[in-house]
């Protein structure tokens, strides 16, 4: 197979990228994990049991742990396309904003996916033809 040569600037701009979703997920997870009051308000709006908050926040940080590191990046980033799609249906499902709610989910997604394929040439692979 080919030695894939990997721009600096792709790299980097990949890292940021995926940075951001790490942060922001962990963020999420840190929320739900800790109970904190506006989340379990949310949490409750959506028709989701607040006695389910730290267990959907232990599996988004692990989840997102294994974005974070490289040789586990694509199996997170599959498990997390799977969690963010659940978010989508419960926003369609309970008639938040389309774009601003519903939609949400899959921009962290579009971004997730575009910085694993920027820092990880593989999977670039199998997404730019």
């Amino acid at each position: 197979m080919n030695e894939i040569n990997q721009s600096p600037t792709y790299l980097w701009v990949g890292r940021i990228l995926s940075g951001l979703v790490i942060a922001f997920l962990l963020f999420d997870a840190g929320g739900k994990l800790a109970k904190i009051d506006p989340v379990l308000k949310s949490m409750e709006e959506l028709g989701l049991p607040i006695s389910s908050a730290a267990t959907i926040g232990i599996l988004l940080l692990v989840i997102t742990v294994m974005y974070a590191i490289p040789q586990t990046a694509a199996l997170g980033a599959l498990l997390l396309t799977g969690y963010l799609g659940g978010a989508v249906a419960i926003h369609l499902r309970v008639g938040n904003p389309l774009f601003s709610h519903t939609l949400f989910p899959v921009y962290i997604g579009i971004l997730l996916w575009v910085g694993l394929s920027l820092r990880n040439p593989k999977v670039k692979e199998l997404f730019w033809f």
